[in-house]
């Protein structure tokens, strides 16, 4: 176990320092590699950011102490956060993945699944605090020191984030925080460690945040505005936003919501239906997505991309909206242009078991099909690939997540602006102030011109509601979903066919907020088997 846990922290800081043999020219000093010198990583700054760079691709690059598929964010965001969730659908997949999409594997210690995050995010944290501890002794001009240890915070502190939201309870249950967080790590050392509360973890995940901010303000430095899979000043204020949302310290998450933001408008309605692979005006933070670090079939996008492998080669489509949430959206809504939803095709009896397929929800009329086909060929972004050329049309099919390149190349985004956003108007609610709640969804949807005629005076419950269905829909298939009902305390219900829905039955139940350990994944074996003080 103890080989176990020293790969996890130091793996990614073995190997040579240089990456020349895994990017092009054009990337050489600026795409992510995981491959760092121990003996070189810290010697200068020069080093130092690229060890910062590997950190970027262990994020995106298959750990292959795992099955294939494990590629950090990518096996996060559909695994844990939308498979589980409310709003997200695989149609003809969705038996095959019941258990983890209705919480059957939280309490399974010795599953991969327990173990994957657990592994990921500390490998991330490991390489994190070798650069914490390191690069002051760099050979460089100390505003790149400066710099480079804020974005090591920063790493730091979005993995602890993820991590007390996945192994311990949400803050509703955790009696102001002082129950079990998870093992907070803050140097190189790999010996056994008692968990913190969860109090102490978030109070560490703030600290990081505010120390980075203060290191990146005095190194006045920035990343490239193209390198959007390192961390900024931005990148740690919405960090902080996040973690403060997830601790009901709801100013805390107003004031740096709106910092976050800063600089980083909504994108037009042209850049929202170009395929969500290529960064935009409002990608604070992502993952690297070019050809030149091509993971193939291990990518999120080969999987869940509308013109990636899976759906032009298979059965299984690229995922599905919920269409009880649909329903609520108007259909002058731009993002609703990114579904099949069911009042694009309002002639058709989806009733009809010759018109649909009354199991899995694919189209099976000649009528029906066809007009889906002609909808989706008609919204194919310029220079890309026509999606689904496998021939299976699924109500709510996504039309959100492109490839430029195959199986599956994209960049990948992990914080927009307008979950900043968002968060603002979640915020403004808990804090009894509507009025800015109200200004802060219009702002997304009205202003943004997502939706131009778009009013809201709703108060309470019914505002929280418009809240919750907003975010969903904004943020649908981008990794949010678990995460969210599960901060909310909020039961996952969801619609079958039979009863209007197009969610298949093996996936049609209720899941309710305080089972399964409170939706807490339970930590691994291959932790607990070594780390004696837990």
């Amino acid at each position: 176990m103890k080989e176990y846990i020293n790969k996890l922290f130091i793996g990614s800081l073995m190997g040579v320092a240089m990456l020349a043999t895994s990017c092009s020219d054009n990337y050489l000093n600026t795409a992510p590699t995981s491959s760092v010198g121990t003996s070189t990583a810290f010697a200068t700054t020069e080093n130092a950011a690229m060890a910062i760079n590997g950190i970027a691709q262990i994020m995106c690059y298959q750990q292959f102490s795992f099955s294939q598929g494990y590629c950090g964010e990518n096996r996060i965001k559909s695994i844990y956060g939308e498979y589980p969730g409310q709003d997200f659908v695989y149609n003809i997949m969705s038996p095959g993945w019941a258990d983890i999409m209705n919480g059957d594997y939280y309490t399974q210690a010795s599953s991969a699944y327990s173990a994957y995050p657990w592994y990921y995010y500390y490998t991330i944290i490991g390489n994190a605090n070798s650069i914490i501890h390191n690069v002051d002794d760099a050979e460089g001009l100390e505003t790149e020191k400066e710099f480079i240890k804020a974005q090591a915070l920063s790493f730091r502190a979005y993995a602890y984030s993820q991590l007390i939201q996945l192994y311990a309870y949400r803050w509703d249950d955790t009696n102001n925080g002082a129950t079990d967080g998870v093992v907070l790590r803050l140097d190189e050392s790999t010996g056994s460690m008692p968990l913190s509360t969860v109090k102490e973890c978030y109070d560490q995940i703030y600290q990081d945040c505010e120390d980075a901010i203060t290191l990146y303000k005095s190194s006045g430095l920035d990343r490239n505005s193209s390198q959007v899979w390192l961390p900024n000043i931005n990148v740690a204020y919405a960090v902080y936003a996040r973690a403060a949302l997830n601790r009901q310290d709801y100013q805390t998450a107003l004031t740096y919501a709106k910092l976050a933001r800063q600089d980083y408008p909504l994108m037009s309605n042209a850049d929202y239906l170009s395929g969500f692979c290529r960064p935009t005006s409002e990608w604070i933070f992502g993952s690297y997505g070019d050809g030149t670090e091509n993971m193939w079939y291990w990518t999120f996008s080969t999987q869940f991309s509308c013109n990636g492998y899976y759906a032009n080669n298979t059965q299984y489509g690229a995922g599905a909206i919920d269409k009880i949430l649909t329903d609520k959206i108007p259909n002058n809504d731009v993002r609703k242009q990114l579904f099949l939803t069911a009042d694009k095709f309002s002639q058709f009896d989806l009733t009809d078991p010759e018109i649909m397929n009354q199991t899995y929800a694919y189209f099976t009329g000649d009528d029906i099909w066809y007009a889906a086909e002609d909808y989706i060929l008609s919204m194919t972004p310029s220079g890309l690939e026509d999606a689904y050329q496998a021939g299976y049309f699924y109500l709510g099919a996504q039309l959100k997540f492109w490839v430029f390149d195959t199986p599956g190349v994209s960049y990948l985004c992990h914080i927009r602006s307008s979950e900043m956003i968002l968060i603002e108007a979640e915020a403004n609610y808990f804090l009894n102030q509507p009025t800015e709640a109200q200004a802060a969804l219009v702002e997304l949807n009205a202003t943004s011109g997502r939706n131009p005629n778009y009013t809201c005076t709703k108060t309470g419950e019914d505002l929280f509601q418009e809240i919750i269905d907003y975010r969903s829909f904004e943020l649908w298939g981008e990794g949010f979903n678990w995460f969210d009902y599960k901060r909310w305390n909020k039961d996952i219900a969801r619609t079958g066919i039979p009863n209007g829905g197009n969610v298949h039955a093996a996936n049609a139940t209720t899941i309710t907020a305080n089972g399964h350990s409170n939706w807490t994944w339970v930590i691994p074996e291959l932790e607990t088997n070594y780390n004696e003080d837990i």
